[in-house]
């Protein structure tokens, strides 16, 4: 092996990253500790970025159609677009919040009164329960039991449940300030994130402009041009992602309130708005709010309960197999079995989050990978008959073949 300047640098660099490695395997838990801390610190430019990117989907397309005539309304545009973004969204959990807070308003009152009627009905109950004292009475009676250890057993459970509840006292005191400061806490971190998600939209022309200078400045010019098609194919995937997840949502919300409307079931436009909400959720979130709705239904109709659990399952089995591969796979690129797969897989790692990320993260590394497969089989060269999935033979010729054990001769040793 030559030693040029080339060939050291190579070396030391290797020598460098097997000694980092290992002190990072001795160091484990302090690097996790930092790790926590620099997270911790920049949770709300985090949130800041995630907020800006769900906010730049409906305000791309509010922008769009607000017109550049003129340099003044050229400057006003994004402002106007960010205020129209701003209040569509505002007008949509308004609404939400006018279906969803009187029904389940009623349906508190429903319990009241089913509670209500139950206590009316309790005298009745220990009346029957008195009348049958006696053969209670009997019953114990011929039973067995040391009442002295069963009474010595309660005392002991009752010390240790109050020296329990004497911890847990001071413990709950302590806890109160824990979830004071945490609240306290999460409202800046929203706050914080807001301005920041606020400062991003107004200037994502000039933020973009001065990371594509860093890159070029600090990278090479063709790893600087992969990072930045890397960067817009995971743009357009994650926005195609979320405007299908959106869409996918709508559309089941409304088959549950147009399907539970014709069967006459109660809370028809309340089940539909919260499976919308929680159908934003990939795969999984309609259960959530099939629970809350059997729950609901339940309080009501308890056969009526069981009949919206079978259109669950029913209308679940659509939406699974047939909208929502095609909604959402469709709109991220990504095969029907790869994003069941990516749910799966995302669940596990992250839960909500890892099922909400996982989807057009699989899809740019899917589109990325394709990409690499078709730059090598060009630059084999192989002939595209070979790359054709093979055909089945038909029935009679698969009987007339010699190796299929059918009914033609056999081949000749």
């Amino acid at each position: 092996m030559e030693f040029n300047k080339k060939t050291v640098r190579t070396v030391a660099l290797a020598a460098f990253a097997v000694l980092g490695g290992y002190w990072c395997l001795q160091n484990l838990s302090p690097i996790g500790k930092t790790l926590q801390a620099l997270l911790s610190l920049a949770s709300p430019f985090l949130l800041g970025c995630a907020i800006a990117f769900i906010l730049n989907v409906p305000m791309r397309a509010v922008e769009r159609h607000l017109g550049s005539d003129g340099k003044r309304l050229a400057k006003l545009r994004r402002p106007v677009a960010f205020m129209l973004t701003l209040a569509l969204v505002a007008g949509v959990l308004a609404l939400a919040g006018l279906v969803v807070v009187p029904n389940l308003g009623e349906a508190a009152s429903s319990v009241a009164e089913q509670a209500q009627s139950f206590f009316t009905q309790l005298p009745e109950k220990l009346a029957e329960l008195e009348a049958r004292l006696p053969e209670l009475q009997m019953a114990l009676a011929s039973l067995e039991v040391d009442w002295t250890s069963l009474s010595n057993k309660a005392l002991e459970m009752l010390q240790s449940l109050g020296k329990t509840l004497v911890n847990s006292g001071v413990g709950g005191v302590l806890s109160g300030v824990s979830i004071v400061g945490s609240v306290v806490s999460g409202v800046s971190t929203f706050v914080i994130g807001l301005v920041f998600a606020i400062y991003l939209l107004l200037q994502k022309e000039k933020l973009g402009g001065q990371v594509r200078q860093c890159l070029y400045a600090l990278l090479p010019e063709r790893v600087a041009d992969r990072v930045l098609e890397i960067a817009a194919l995971s743009n357009r995937t994650f926005s195609s992602f979320l405007s299908g997840q959106c869409l996918e949502a709508v559309i089941l919300g409304t088959m549950f309130a147009v399907s539970m409307a014709i069967f006459r079931m109660p809370y028809a436009l309340l089940v539909g708005v919260l499976i919308a909400l929680t159908a934003l959720i990939p795969i999984v979130g309609a259960f959530i709010g099939c629970g809350v709705g059997a729950l609901l239904i339940l309080l009501v109709n308890p056969i009526q309960a069981l009949l919206f659990i079978v259109l669950f399952l029913v209308l679940q089995q659509v939406e699974g197999n047939l909208i929502y591969p095609h909604v959402v796979g469709s709109s991220v690129g990504l095969p029907s079995i790869w994003v069941l797969a990516a749910v799966t897989v995302g669940g596990k790692l992250m839960g909500i989050i890892g099922m909400l990320l996982f989807i057009p993260l699989c899809s740019v590394l899917y589109a990325l990978f394709r990409q690499y497969v078709k730059d090598r089989l060009s630059g084999k060269k192989i002939s595209p008959a070979k790359l054709r999935p093979s055909k089945p033979l038909p029935h009679k010729a698969a009987e007339k073949h010699p190796h299929t054990g059918g009914g033609g001769k056999p081949p000749r040793t």
